[in-house]
């Protein structure tokens, strides 16, 4: 049987993970390697698969939770299957932007999943700015604690000065685990699927022996619609009214379809790469906390 190298993408909700994978699966594209994709998106309606482009055969989304929590007995099936059907040459698995991937990473160790995989590396993105905002999300120093290599993002969006308190801060958390830089998450493929396997530290990934519980019902999802053409600054400013933590879908303006990425009070409205099937369009998740 042929073993595969996997990895597992995770990351506070907006952080870039989505972005990741696609930049991984244009990679993929241009190589002429078979990458299979696993994504999990807390609250989503489809939007990752409508971005992503990723076709149907290496391509399952798990919808109504979150891989660490309610759907983990259905993750080792899902990942088993589309090895078995897809033959790839590679694995991704995008958690949740809730999930806690050193628990998830323990499934990849384990039947069904263990006999296809050769390798499992933990990448987490890091939106540096929400990471050193003094109201930051615990949770992201728990997924961080699970990271083989730490991806630095958005660092266009900060000064030298805070690049480099974030990439303190960081690896004192995760223990010394490499930090990278990026801006949009670009990085190269050769650099997550390495030709020699990262050094593992099983203790630090392993989840804790008592019953965990990462608070997902600090947390509400709904979806807004925007059947008609929206005024981009108009639309802009009902979003950021929402407070959300994270906003994304899509939506139609004069200029055309727009994705809508919003983080924080930060929304973007950017042209798609690729095509958008029409029942997506006016339709926008919005994550808050409760």
């Amino acid at each position: 049987m042929k073993r595969i190298p996997a990895l597992i993408v995770s990351g506070f909700l907006g952080s870039g993970k989505t972005t990741l994978v696609g930049h991984l699966l244009e990679q993929a594209r241009r190589d002429g390697v078979r990458l299979a994709i696993v994504s999990n998106e807390f609250g989503d309606t489809g939007i990752d698969r409508a971005l992503l482009d990723a076709g149907e055969d290496g391509f399952v989304e798990l919808d109504g939770g979150c891989v660490c929590c309610r759907l983990s007995d259905a993750l080792g099936e899902t990942v088993a299957n589309i090895l078995t059907r897809a033959k790839p040459d590679r694995l991704v698995l995008e958690t949740s932007g809730l999930a806690i991937p050193g628990e998830v990473v323990l499934a990849f160790w384990r039947e069904p999943i263990e006999p296809f995989v050769s390798d499992v590396t933990v990448v987490i993105v890091v939106d540096g700015e929400r990471f050193l905002a003094p109201d930051a999300d615990p949770l992201m120093n728990e997924q961080i604690e699970a990271a083989d290599l730490v991806l630095l993002n958005k660092c266009d969006l900060l000064d030298e000065a805070a690049v480099a308190a974030a990439e303190v801060k960081i690896r004192e958390v995760s223990g010394g685990q490499p930090v990278i830089r990026t801006v949009r998450a670009e990085v190269g493929a050769d650099v997550l699927f390495p030709a020699t396997p990262l050094e593992r530290r099983p203790s630090d990934s392993a989840p804790h022996d008592d019953d965990h519980d990462h608070g997902h019902d600090r947390f509400d999802s709904v979806v807004r619609l925007f059947p008609d053409v929206v005024d981009e600054a108009a639309f802009i400013a009902a979003i950021v009214a929402e407070d959300a933590i994270r906003a994304k879908g899509f939506v139609r303006t004069k200029e055309g379809i727009r994705v809508v990425q919003g983080v924080g009070p930060r929304v973007e409205l950017v042209e798609p790469r690729v095509p958008v099937r029409d029942d997506l369009v006016g339709k926008v998740v919005i994550i808050r906390r409760v």
